[in-house]
């Protein structure tokens, strides 16, 4: 199933693909399963890390900078090429067609850049934009905190001014990509006197042990460390890295959100479908595909993938059409989390008993399948949780009256 995304779509895809094709390096493609399905906590993902500095990346990196395709989803006067949702959908779908990597500022480009676009000054869009597309920049997230669940609005990490600038003290936890970043985006209380969500500032901090931060890797049940805890004992930033101005840092923090739970909504699908398949063949090899309830789980889970691929085609179209996102963004992270979750039981039952067992190396060493399993977990606690993201589905999206307080006696 196709959908007619406008006039000059089709020869902007065949484009692309033949420049992808002629520009990206003999070996690229081999090093990695890059279009493969990535999910925060898993091993996968932290390996694939490791393959950034590779030579063959860094080339890649080079002509994509070279030709502003770093963020070209970003103004082309910072740097980008300027592209609506369209073009940026149809861009991914062909790397990962080509099996080539999306080469990433962190969260620079996906999160912490749409926030300054939108929210920010002339003078911080000039100085902060160029920066991350140059690699200047490298971003983590420092939203989540220890005792407040996915309740952003009760952030307790302060913001003090001191003259012109601005000092940070608190915790942070399950930052992803805490271990390359040198900048992070924090939501702090810089006003505790007024409803909390009126309070908080978005700031850009300097991430080093020089400004008072400490970084601690957390061990996860896969094996992998990609989310850390972050303290900050009186770290500095100018006052000009305050986005969207003191006391109303609640607009650019949903905006990134916003971009965080919605931005692969029309190209998910992808990296799940080649999960799918992987599983089908092993279930040909192991035999389970003899077994009818087996055969029942891989037809659903491939259905299931088929109706993330549609719903990402009525987003594109809409895309197509001037629309702007809106609780879809929540749609979309809670169907594709509960699945995985779902599918991550699917397979360690295909895999059958010797998914009990894990490999032998050092560490913590897990399967393929043992993974999926354990890291597709987190899913649907990360980015807001499955709970939080039917609140907001039923009361934005269908206007349902909003859940009452707990009241305790």
């Amino acid at each position: 199933m196709g959908v007619d995304l406008g006039p000059g779509i089709t020869e902007f895809r065949m484009g692309m693909r033949e420049w992808i094709g002629s520009n990206s390096p003999e070996g690229l493609a081999e090093l990695a399963n890059w279009g493969g399905q990535q999910v925060a906590g898993g091993r996968r993902g932290a390996e694939r890390l490791k393959m950034l500095d590779h030579p063959l990346v860094k080339e890649w990196e080079a002509r994509l900078h070279d030709a502003q395709l770093v963020c070209p989803q970003w103004p082309k006067e910072v740097g980008g090429s300027g592209w609506d949702g369209v073009r940026v959908a149809v861009w991914f779908e062909e790397l990962r067609r080509q099996n080539v990597p999306v080469i990433r500022r962190g969260m620079g480009e996906t999160l912490v850049g749409p926030a300054i676009i939108v929210h920010g000054t002339e003078e911080q869009k000039a100085y902060f934009l160029p920066r991350i597309i140059d690699g200047v920049d490298v971003y983590c997230q420092g939203y989540s905190e220890p005792d407040h669940g996915s309740d952003l609005g009760a952030v307790s990490t302060s913001g003090v001014v001191d003259g012109d600038e601005i000092v940070i003290t608190g915790q942070k936890v399950w930052t992803s990509g805490a271990q390359r970043a040198n900048m992070i985006f924090v939501l702090c209380r810089t006003n505790p006197d007024v409803p909390k969500h009126r309070g908080l500032s978005y700031v850009l901090v300097p991430f080093s042990p020089d400004n008072g931060v400490r970084v601690r890797p957390l061990s996860q049940m896969s094996g992998a460390s990609g989310f850390c805890e972050d303290f900050f004992d009186r770290a500095r930033a100018p006052l000009f890295n305050v986005i969207g101005g003191l006391d109303n840092g609640w607009a650019p923090a949903m905006t990134t959100l916003g971009y965080e739970r919605g931005g692969n909504a029309t190209t998910a699908h992808l990296g799940f479908e080649q999960e799918v398949w992987a599983l089908v063949d092993l279930a040909r090899k192991n035999g389970k595909a003899a077994d009818p309830l087996v055969r029942q789980q891989l037809a659903w889970s491939y259905s299931q993938v088929q109706i993330m691929r549609f719903a990402g085609l009525r987003l594109l179209a809409g895309i197509a059409m001037g629309k702007e996102q809106g609780p879809e963004a929540s749609v979309n992270k809670l169907y594709w989390s509960e699945f995985h979750k779902r599918f991550g039981e699917i397979a360690i039952g295909v895999a059958g008993a010797e998914a009990m067992v894990r490999p032998d190396g050092s560490g913590y060493e897990t399967g393929e399948w043992q993974d999926i399993f354990l890291s597709s977990r987190s899913g649907t606690i990360y980015s807001g949780t499955s709970e939080i993201q039917r609140n907001i589905i039923g009361e934005r999206a269908l206007g349902l009256p909003k859940e009452p307080s707990a009241e305790w006696s």
